[in-house]
C-alpha cells in the first residue's frame, strides 16, 4: 500500500489522473484544485463539466477551507452518520473553477475508508472522487467490472484493493442550504 500512496501522490502533484478505491466504489480522481486535470477527468468519464463532482477530504476540519461557511447541521450530520455521507455545501472556495457547481456549490466527503483517507492526508488537498465509468453507464462495483478504456485513461492505477470483490454502495448524498435547510438527493 505504500509504494501506492507514494506513486498516487506523486501522480496527483504533477497534475495527473488515478484510479483508486474509496470509502464506496473505486474513484477517478485528480488534485481537485487544479483545472486541467479535472477537465482531463471530464473528457475521460465523457461527461459534460456542467455536471458536478465531488472532492474527498481526510478530516472536516479542513472543511472550512473550501466553504464559506460551514452549517451547525453538517458537523452534526458528518458525528452521525454511520455510512459514507456527501454533504453539498453553498459557496465552495479554493477549488478548482470547473469543478463548483453553477449554483456555486461543491460536494465534499470525509473519507474514512484507509487507503483514501492515507491518500488525503498525504496529498494535503481535496482529491476529486467520481466513479469510475463512462458518464451514463453503469457504476463498477468493484475494480473487477471498471472498463479497460478507463483503466487506460488514467496516468496511474492503484493496486490496493484490485482484488477486493464487495459492491460498495455508492455515498448518500445531502444539499445543505442557508437557514440549516437541507435536501436527501439520495439516501
Amino acid at each position: 500500500m505504500q509504494d501506492d500512496l507514494k506513486k498516487a501522490v506523486e501522480v496527483l502533484r504533477s497534475g495527473g489522473v488515478i484510479l483508486y478505491p474509496t470509502d464506496t466504489v473505486w474513484g477517478i480522481g485528480c488534485d481537485a484544485t487544479n483545472e486541467n486535470a479535472v477537465k482531463r477527468i471530464f473528457e475521460i468519464k465523457k461527461r459534460a463539466d456542467a455536471k458536478a463532482m465531488l472532492v474527498l477530504i481526510d478530516s472536516e476540519s479542513k472543511l472550512p477551507g473550501y466553504v464559506d461557511e460551514v452549517p451547525e447541521i453538517a458537523w452534526e450530520l458528518i458525528e452521525l452518520t454511520e455510512k459514507p455521507l456527501t454533504i453539498i455545501y453553498p459557496q465552495a472556495k479554493n477549488l478548482a473553477a470547473n469543478l463548483i457547481a453553477n449554483d456555486k456549490s461543491i460536494g465534499i466527503r470525509v473519507t474514512t475508508e484507509k487507503f483514501s483517507k492515507m491518500l488525503c492526508s498525504q496529498f494535503r488537498k481535496p482529491i476529486v472522487s467520481t466513479s469510475a465509468n463512462v458518464s451514463g453507464k453503469p457504476t463498477p462495483a468493484n475494480f473487477s467490472q471498471i472498463l479497460d478504456e478507463i483503466k487506460s485513461a488514467v496516468d496511474f492505477v492503484v493496486t490496493y484493493r484490485q482484488n477486493d470483490l464487495s459492491e460498495p454502495k455508492p455515498s448518500s448524498i445531502i444539499k445543505l442550504e442557508k437557514g440549516n435547510i437541507f435536501k436527501i438527493i439520495r439516501s
